[in-house]
């Protein structure tokens, strides 16, 4: 047999011995245990169907890294834990969605065997199975956007009601119920959890912890800070307020310099032969014809 038709059957045989390892060494006492746990608290009225099933989940579990489940709940956390995209749901998707790739990665091999459909295959697979991180890294890339865009218009509004008269927790209501977007959700889910008992510095960085944007940290340990040491709530506000416009401003700016810059090569690339063909050549065309 030639070294490619080997690889192939490494490539099929290899996960479907792990696959089949990881099933028989699974803990079944355990999957039983998730599985009853599961099962409160749902109605007889058929949601108990509902639920994932925690073999498949715990077998997911097993070949997923546990440092890469935490990054994968880190992206989430930055892109607001969506509810059509829960943790569990994408540890059981992405073997599911390599093992179609790689369904899909043979057929194309048996159609045409050559070493250039082996390395489709592979890419195929590798591509399924990091379909999910891409979507949820790029949820949480402008969901973090719209958090800094939205920062000093909502700190402005806080500023305001500080200063008639509301307190820091009352303004932050305010500004999370007549605004809209992520940034609103944040101070929601922030008062959410101070209403139900954690500590208000607690849940101030927990805020922090969600995003990734500088200002909104920044925000979060000056306000800690007042709280801490009984600083002026509004004076941290107006100071914040006019720091992240001043930033604001200036990421725009360094956008538009960094525009001509991104130009440049679509430009060389793409615009300057069409024109150089449509300019030269007719003239180019005369002079062979001159030549000849």
């Amino acid at each position: 047999m030639t070294p490619i038709a080997w690889l192939i059957i490494a490539a099929v045989v290899l996960p479907l011995a792990y696959f089949t390892w990881v099933l028989v060494t699974l803990d079944r006492r355990g999957a039983l245990a998730v599985q009853t746990n599961l099962g409160q608290g749902f109605s007889q009225s058929g949601s108990v169907s509902n639920q994932r099933p925690p073999m498949l989940l715990g077998i997911s579990k097993r070949l997923t890294p546990g440092s890469y489940e935490a990054k994968l709940d880190r992206w989430l956390a930055l892109a607001g834990r969506p509810e059509s995209m829960p943790l569990d749901k994408l540890i059981i998707a992405k073997p599911l969605l390599a093992l179609v790739g790689a369904v899909l990665g043979i057929l194309v091999f048996r159609n045409s065997p050559s070493l250039q459909n082996v390395g489709i295959a592979i890419l195929i697979t590798a591509l399924a199975y990091f379909v999910p991180d891409l979507l949820v890294y790029n949820r949480g890339v402008k969901r973090q956007e719209a958090i800094a865009l939205e920062l000093p218009n909502t700190l402005d509004q806080m500023l305001i009601s500080v200063e008639a008269g509301l307190g820091f927790e009352a303004a932050m209501a305010r500004a999370a119920e007549y605004g809209e977007g992520p940034l609103a959700q944040e101070l929601m889910r922030t008062l959410q959890d101070m209403q139900v008992g954690r500590p208000r510095q607690e849940a101030y960085k927990a805020m922090a912890d969600r995003s990734s944007v500088p200002d909104l940290r920044s925000f979060v340990r000056a306000v800690v800070q007042a709280d801490k040491y009984g600083i002026g709530i509004a004076k941290v506000l107006r100071t914040q307020a006019k720091q992240a416009r001043v930033k604001r401003r200036q990421r725009a700016e360094e956008k538009a310099m960094k525009l001509p810059v991104k130009v440049l090569f679509p430009l060389m690339l793409f615009i300057f032969p069409v024109l150089f063909i449509v300019l030269l050549g007719p003239a180019a065309i005369n002079i062979m014809d001159l030549l000849g």
